[in-house]
């Protein structure tokens, strides 16, 4: 099986998606599976044997996906050269449409996977009036593909609901080796960042106003006065935002950016919080979510998106009503003031994170490409 992605980000790029397929394109390696990656060259790009890197420009909704401006012929040139038994087109815009075209004109089986809710991010970013065209194209373009891969049932739901079909679950894994609990990271993390206060509360993720900073403001404001002089809020990520919580953090006495972080640092300060409070609601999967579990910190997040799959409320961590800062505080204060129950739910949250394993994920995303390529045989014989 000969597999060609196309995707507006990737590796070494930091968000979810770029991550996503950075892993997936490592488990084909250990399989043994030929691949190619058709991506947007940028100031961080490397240079791999299969990486296909073509001239970009920064997204204006979201910078880390790039615009490319090619020559189809040439990426039609490589694909016949490659000969791929599928095409997967991760993103929807100009990376993506390259591959769709190409693949319709060379007769290629093409799946797609929908990673972002973009329609939520326009509201964020003024610009709300787009958003009956940007579904309708979006319907377009995934249904013109065999199968749409969703990170979460969450999302399925809400696809399902605009009339899309051919719809399958590609859900997402942890790295349970490197995201695990610590006992001496609290300690470690508190000498590295001189924290004094007695609780650690943390937010991962990208600092930008899709991943509704706003609430989480509010949060770190309104917490009761008791409670507030007990944490330290570390805030993990860069993004448009930064310049913001920068100027936040010269006022507060309990707050320290930390800019972006990675691999083992990363894991320890997920280990050495109390817990992850991520008010975001534009999530299809939620990725720091499970990384935070994984590591026995329980989550509080907000009642929608696809973090739902994976945080039961009460069990291991707290669904709180989005956009509602009294919520979430409500959440942190009965958490920091019940060790015995919070304990608890960050065991629970370490369990499920240890039955989601990449492995498994990417083998069952493997079977349905092997399904889809079957299926396309199947049919050219029928009318060969």
């Amino acid at each position: 099986m000969k597999i060609a992605i196309f995707s507006d980000t990737y590796f070494p790029q930091v968000n979810g998606v770029a991550q996503t397929l950075r892993r997936l394109s490592n488990h084909l390696d250990k399989k043994q599976i030929t691949y190619q990656v058709y991506s947007p060259e940028n100031k961080s790009s490397t240079t791999y044997p299969n990486i296909n890197q073509f001239p970009s420009l920064p997204f204006f909704l979201y910078p880390e996906c790039r615009t490319v401006i090619t020559n189809p012929k040439k990426i039609e040139n490589n694909l016949k050269q490659f000969k791929p038994d599928l095409i997967h087109l991760a993103t929807p815009y100009m990376m993506g449409l390259y591959g769709l075209f190409a693949a319709k004109k060379l007769n290629i089986p093409v799946v797609s996977s929908y990673h972002t809710n973009f329609d939520q991010y326009l509201k964020y970013y003024h610009a709300s009036l787009l958003e009956p065209f940007l579904w309708k194209y979006l319907k377009w373009f995934h249904q013109s593909t065999e199968k749409i891969f969703v990170p979460s049932k969450e999302t399925q739901k809400k696809l399902e609901s605009l009339n899309f079909s051919d719809l399958k679950v590609w859900g997402r894994g942890i790295d349970s080796d490197l995201f695990k609990p610590n006992t001496d990271a609290k300690e470690q993390i508190k000498k590295k960042f001189h924290i004094r206060e007695k609780y650690i509360l943390l937010f991962v993720g990208r600092l930008a106003p899709e991943k509704d900073l706003d609430t989480l403001n509010k949060i770190v404001d309104k917490l009761p006065s008791n409670i507030k002089d007990s944490v330290h809020w570390l805030i993990v990520g860069d993004g448009p935002s930064k310049e913001m919580w920068e100027e936040k953090e010269k006022k507060q006495n309990n707050m320290t950016l930390t800019g972006y972080i990675k691999g083992d640092e990363l894991a320890r300060i997920y280990a050495g919080a109390d817990l992850f409070v991520f008010p975001s609601y534009t999530e299809t999967f939620g990725n720091v979510v499970l990384e935070a579990m994984a590591c026995g910190t329980p989550a509080i997040v907000a009642n929608e998106g696809g973090v739902k799959d994976f945080v039961i409320d009460n069990v291991n961590g707290r669904i709180c009503e989005k956009r509602n800062a009294e919520s979430f505080i409500v959440a942190i204060s009965e958490l920091l003031g019940n060790e015995k129950m919070r304990l608890g739910m960050g065991r629970e949250a370490r369990g499920y994170a240890l039955t989601q394993s990449w492995n498994s994920i990417f083998d069952g995303l493997l079977s349905d490409y092997y399904e889809v390529i079957q299926s396309s045989q199947k049919l050219n014989k029928k009318y060969a």
